[in-house]
């Protein structure tokens, strides 16, 4: 999957556009890792009641430059690609994958649309 500058998850309605104003530090403050290659990934968690036996996890990745990232949800283990809002079967981490999504949206990270 290669950095685009806006993405939608599966079975969103909602797509998200990587700010124009997104800084390191910001990243860096909320959670996102420096990697080799000097992207920033960030992996947390959708299970509001324990993070550490996740069913599903969302990953976020900004490319070094700061103009483009994927976003994906995943299974616990972080293989496979799954939809979390495909029949309404997990309004809890739906939830969970919002209040993050805000947050982001909140510290110019992402914007809406």
């Amino acid at each position: 999957m290669a950095y685009t500058k806006t993405v939608q998850l599966d079975g969103d309605t909602t797509s998200y556009t990587l700010s124009a104003t997104v800084k390191k530090y910001t990243l860096l403050d909320l959670g996102f890792v420096k990697g080799r290659s000097g992207a920033f990934s960030f992996e947390r968690s959708l299970d509001p009641t324990s993070p550490y036996q996740a069913a599903f996890k969302l990953k976020v990745t900004v490319n070094a430059d700061l103009t483009g990232f994927k976003m994906t949800t995943v299974t616990g283990n972080g293989v496979q690609r799954v939809n979390i809002f495909k029949n309404d079967a997990h309004p809890e981490a739906v939830e969970q994958l919002r209040y993050i999504l805000v947050n982001f949206i909140e510290r110019d990270v992402l914007t809406e649309g």
